[in-house]
């Protein structure tokens, strides 16, 4: 009993942040973005200039136009992620169709562009990190990923391009450039929320000092380093390669850690999922 209480828990508090997350959207939309003809890319974008041109409300049409979407979702993807998903839309349209009479809190357009990306971004970010998404176009660009050497973000921008462009037209080409930094900060916050600032990075160091830099990476970073051994392919002389896991935020104190060693130091550096104790940071000294 215990352990599925436990996932009732759990279950609610992904819903909750989703919930979170669709407000935290839907207030960058209407309190911010509409209001300064400012848009968002995929099916909500194509939503904004619907409601636009027909006066209908916003939030009809971000539910209409996703459904098609989410109907091609359950079927190549998956039902959790379509009622996660559905959650999520339906959520936006609510929110978004309870903040339309409210007038937004700046005619600065470089502002609202702003300030709605880091909104918009933050808000999607929560919803996918836990487990859903609030744009149809999404979903198309995860079943491209699989089936293309495309990957989600390419799909999604070259969409983006095609309604920004859209927008271009029905706006003005100045609005679309303001979009266009809207699209880009909100990219760039959903990719901060959804990974975190916490990210592990996994870090590779092809260097002739290998003990002072696995030192100085334990002393100054509390990192544990591992030590491989390799061999120049083409001189085929012996050399040491070190491994360490370090988060984003700690990517340029390891740069100049092993800078203050070898400058000719090979860093190469790569995104891991990583799970274990002996990840844990040591005590620094």
């Amino acid at each position: 009993m215990e352990k599925k209480g436990r996932k009732i828990f759990k279950v609610f508090v992904k819903f909750l942040f989703m919930l979170i997350g669709a407000a935290m959207a839907a207030v960058a939309l209407e309190i911010f973005l509409i209001p300064n003809s400012v848009i968002d890319g995929g099916v909500t974008g194509i939503s904004i200039m619907s409601s636009y041109l027909t006066g209908l409300p916003l939030g009809l049409f971000i539910f209409i136009l996703n459904i098609p979407f989410l109907i091609i979702g359950y079927k190549h993807i998956g039902k959790t992620f379509t009622i996660s998903t559905l959650f999520s839309v339906t959520a936006l349209s609510i929110i978004v169709s309870f903040l339309e009479p409210i007038n937004s809190i700046t005619n600065d357009t470089l502002l609202a562009s702003v300030f709605g990306g880091i909104l918009l971004g933050i808000g999607i970010g929560l919803i996918m990190r836990n487990g859903g998404c609030s744009d149809g176009t999404e979903i198309i660009a995860i079943i491209l990923d699989k089936r293309t050497g495309f990957s989600i973000g390419e799909v999604v921008m070259i969409i983006n391009i095609f309604i920004l462009s859209s927008a271009g037209i029905l706006f003005g080409w100045d609005r679309a450039m303001y979009s266009m930094v809207t699209y880009f900060i909100a990219f760039k916050l959903i990719d901060i929320t959804v990974e975190g600032l916490d990210e592990s990075k996994a870090v590779l160091i092809i260097t002739n000092r290998s003990q002072d830099i696995t030192d100085a990476l334990l002393a100054r970073l509390g990192r544990g380093v591992t030590l491989l051994d390799g061999k120049g392919g083409y001189t085929n002389t012996p050399t040491n390669v070190l491994y360490v896991i370090v988060s984003r935020l700690e990517i340029s104190k390891l740069k100049s850690i092993v800078s203050d060693f070898d400058k000719n130091a090979l860093i190469t550096i790569g995104h891991v999922e990583v799970s274990g104790k002996s990840y844990k940071k040591k005590s620094i000294h």
